[in-house]
C-alpha cells in the first residue's frame, strides 16, 4: 500500500505548472523587495540586523549589495519558471533565500520559512522535465510523468502548516476575538472595508472561519465531493488575506499548491492541451527506496514535533516568545514594550543609559523593545563595541511589554546582567520574569 501510495506514476502536469507558478511568484518577491523599499528599511539602512541567534556572522552585503542580490534571485525565480538550468537555478535560490531569512528577524514571517521548506523541496522534484527550456536543449530529459510521493509530500507540508496553525488560534484571545479586533484598529482607512473590518460581528466571523478554513482546507481540497467549492472559498480567503494584511505572494503561493489537489488530467488540460498524458499508472519502486522514506519520514517527524516544543518550555510561549517560531503560530498576538538599557563600566562602576536611536532604526527598535531575543542579542551587541573601546561592561535592561492590549508588566529581571548571560536555545531563559497570563 505504501508503494501504491507513493511511487506510482502520476501525470506531472501539476508539478510542472506549479514550477512556473513558482518561479513567477519568487521573482515577484525579490523584485517587489526592492520597488517597494523593503531591503533599504530592512537591510540597508540598519547598522546591523538581528539576525537568528548563532548566525550573528551572516549580515547584509554593504553598499548596494544587497539589491543586487534581491536582482539576482529575481532572475533565478524567473529561470525556475521558464525551466532554464534549472537544478542550478532553484539551489542557488534556496540558498541566497534561507540567507537572507536567518540575517534577518525584524521582517520575520511564517511565510518567508514556508518559502524555504517548498524551494527545498523543489530541489528535488523533478520540475524541469516538460516545457522549460532545459528539455528544449536536452530533448531527453523530457517525462510525462512524476512519481505521486510529489503530490503527498506537498499535500503532508500544508496540512501541517494549516492544522497547526488553527489549533494555535484555539486560545483566549482569539475566541473572544480581542486579538482580531487589534489587528484591524489599523486597518480602519481602508476603502469600503475599513469601516466593516472594525464591527464586532465581522470579527466573529473572522475569527471562527479562520478556525474552520485552517482546518478544514486541506481534506476538503483532497476529497472530490467538496473540492471545487472549497477551492472558490480559498480563492475568497486568501484575496481577503492579501488585500487586508497585504502579506507579499503568500496567498497567492497558497492557491499555486491547490494544483495538486486536483485530478492531473483536469490540471494538463486546463494548461498544457497538448502536453501528452500519461495513465498507465504504473507502480515502480526506486532503489533508493528505503533511504527516501528515512530522510522524508525524518524530515516529516521535525515538523510534527517543532510546533509542539512550546509545551515544554516553561511559561506562556505568548509571553517568552520561546518556541513560536517556526511553529505556524500565525497572526496570532500584538505586542509592544517599553525598555531601557543601562551600562555599567565593570572598573569605573560608572554607568549610563543607552540611546537606543543611535543603534537601531524605528523598525527594529519596536522589536528590541517587546521580544526577548532581540533584548539579548543588543546586549550582546553592546558588550562587543564597548569590548573594542578596551571596556568590560556589564548590561541591564529594564522592560515592561503588554500583550494583546493588556496593561504592561514587568518583563526582563533587572538585576541580570544580560551581557555575561547565555541565551538558552531549548529551555526557558530564566531572566524573563514570569507573566501573569491565564
Amino acid at each position: 500500500m505504501l508503494n501504491r501510495l507513493l511511487f506510482t506514476k502520476i501525470d506531472n502536469a501539476p508539478l510542472l505548472i506549479f514550477r512556473i507558478f513558482f518561479g513567477v511568484l519568487i521573482a515577484l518577491e525579490c523584485y517587489g523587495a526592492i520597488l517597494t523599499g523593503w531591503i533599504r528599511r530592512t537591510l540597508v539602512e540598519p547598522e546591523f540586523t538581528f539576525t537568528f541567534i548563532g548566525f550573528e556572522w551572516l549580515q547584509p552585503l554593504p553598499g548596494w549589495g544587497m539589491y543586487f542580490y534581491f536582482f539576482v534571485m529575481g532572475t533565478l525565480g524567473i529561470c525556475v519558471a521558464l525551466g532554464y538550468k534549472y537544478r542550478f537555478s532553484i539551489i542557488a535560490f534556496t540558498v541566497l533565500w534561507a540567507g537572507v531569512y536567518l540575517m534577518q528577524k525584524s521582517s520575520y514571517n511564517n511565510h518567508y520559512y514556508l518559502l524555504i521548506l517548498i524551494s527545498l523541496f523543489m530541489c528535488f522534484f523533478p520540475a524541469h522535465r516538460g516545457y522549460s527550456i532545459d528539455v528544449k536543449h536536452r530533448p531527453r530529459l523530457k517525462r510525462n510523468f512524476m512519481f505521486s510521493y510529489v503530490k503527498w509530500v506537498i499535500v503532508l507540508q500544508l496540512f501541517i502548516v494549516y492544522t497547526y496553525a488553527s489549533i494555535a488560534k484555539l486560545y483566549g484571545d482569539w475566541l473572544d476575538f480581542g486579538i482580531i479586533k487589534i489587528l484591524m484598529l489599523n486597518k480602519a482607512d481602508y476603502p469600503l472595508i475599513g469601516p466593516l473590518l472594525q464591527e464586532a460581528w465581522a470579527h466573529k466571523i473572522i475569527g471562527v472561519f479562520g478556525i474552520l478554513f485552517d482546518l478544514l482546507i486541506v481534506p476538503a481540497l483532497l476529497w472530490k465531493p467538496t473540492r471545487k467549492i472549497a477551492f472558490i472559498i480559498s480563492i475568497f480567503f486568501h484575496l481577503f488575506n492579501s488585500i487586508v494584511f497585504q502579506i507579499g505572494i503568500f496567498p497567492y503561493l497558497s492557491l499555486a499548491f491547490t494544483v495538486f489537489f486536483f485530478e492531473p488530467e483536469t490540471i494538463r488540460k486546463i494548461f498544457f492541451k497538448k502536453k501528452e498524458a500519461y495513465v498507465l499508472n504504473e507502480v515502480k519502486v526506486p532503489s533508493h527506496k528505503n533511504m527516501a522514506i528515512l530522510l522524508g519520514g525524518s524530515y516529516f517527524l521535525v515538523q510534527f514535533l517543532l510546533p509542539l516544543r512550546h509545551h515544554f518550555i516553561k511559561d506562556n510561549v505568548l509571553w517568552t516568545e520561546e518556541g513560536h517560531r517556526l511553529s505556524w503560530r500565525m497572526m496570532l498576538r500584538s505586542r509592544s514594550g517599553v525598555t531601557e538599557f543601562m551600562v555599567t563600566d565593570s572598573e569605573t562602576a560608572e554607568t549610563h543609559n543607552i540611546d537606543l536611536d543611535a543603534y537601531v532604526t524605528k523598525k527594529q527598535k519596536r522589536r528590541l523593545q517587546a521580544y526577548p531575543d532581540f533584548i539579548w542579542q543588543f546586549a550582546q551587541r553592546l558588550k562587543q563595541d564597548y569590548a573594542e573601546k578596551g571596556k568590560n561592561i556589564a548590561v541591564h535592561a529594564k522592560s515592561k511589554v503588554s500583550i494583546n492590549g493588556r496593561p504592561y508588566e514587568q518583563f526582563i529581571d533587572p538585576k541580570v546582567d544580560l551581557a555575561n548571560t547565555r541565551w538558552e536555545y531549548f529551555s526557558h531563559n530564566e531572566w524573563i520574569l514570569p507573566s501573569k497570563l491565564d
